[in-house]
């Protein structure tokens, strides 16, 4: 029995799609209902066993009478997804207080409630796995991300401690760091928001650069990890070259961004002149 919340487009679909092709019972639990009601169907309709219901993770207690209603009627829970997400693309000066606040309890308490819901009934049962989503934000610098990178950061740091309290009750902890994954987000996504004007041009010479990965191929690499109960997991496997920098040369690190921030302000800048 598994639950995915953000299971509705992305990396949230993509887990769901595959996780059902392995015979889980899946539940995919978001804010989009229609279109989580589509990827039931669909799941279904190929032989897989899914349900769809409407999530808001910012809400402790809808969290909580959701799962307990699955552990409920499933008696078990074998994993949690806490994958909900949103990105505000822009600079920190250009921040609201709105803008900090809905990315933090969106990517932050989202998944704290999702923890609080799961965890216990899980050390009760003496087993099952929580799955949170960080990204590769998580661990390295990122401008123009600010808010991401923060409660990203703090997603992290709650997966490798509740991973270490975990064991001893027989629960094991993963967090998931997505490189560039070709979704929606990477457009500001359905709850998301873009500060500033990136161009068709622009966001070519991007992907170009990132090389973002489809989602069928990064849930399949992921969910092979999570058989494995890796803690810290990384897809695409090559940005670990830029985690490892980040943790043996901060310095190098810093020097790098730098100027990669200055580029992309530059381009950023060009874009919106020519908006204008």
């Amino acid at each position: 029995m598994v639950i995915i919340t953000g299971g509705a487009s992305g990396i949230g679909k993509a887990l769901a799609e595959e996780l059902a092709g392995r015979g889980a019972v899946t539940i995919i639990a978001d804010l989009q209902i229609d279109l989580a009601r589509e990827v039931a169907v669909d799941i279904n309709s190929r032989g897989g066993r899914a349900s769809s219901f409407v999530l808001d993770v910012t809400d402790a207690g809808e969290v909580k009478k959701l799962i307990e209603e699955v552990y409920r009627k499933h008696g078990r829970l074998d994993y949690i997804f806490n994958n909900a997400g949103i990105a505000i693309f822009g600079e920190a000066i250009q921040y609201s207080h709105e803008d900090w606040e809905k990315v933090l309890n969106v990517n932050l308490h989202g998944v704290v409630h999702g923890v609080e819901a799961a965890y216990p009934i899980m050390v009760k049962q003496g087993f099952g796995h929580i799955v949170n989503t960080a990204s590769m934000a998580s661990l390295v610098i990122v401008p123009y991300l600010i808010s991401y990178v923060a409660t990203k950061y703090a997603v992290l740091g709650l997966s490798k401690t509740l991973r270490v309290e975990a064991r001893p009750y027989g629960v094991k902890v993963s967090v998931v760091c997505p490189g560039v994954i070709r979704t929606p987000i990477m457009e500001g996504g359905r709850f998301g928001k873009m500060l500033v004007h990136i161009s068709e041009k622009i966001r070519t010479k991007m992907e170009r650069y990132f090389r973002p990965m489809a989602p069928d191929v990064f849930a399949k690499k992921v969910i092979n990890k999570i058989a494995r109960n890796k803690g810290i997991i990384i897809v695409p496997s090559w940005w670990r070259i830029a985690w490892w920098i980040e943790r043996f040369s901060e310095p190098l690190a810093f020097s790098l961004a730098h100027p990669q921030h200055c580029d992309s302000r530059r381009m950023l800048d060009d874009a919106g002149k020519e908006k204008h």
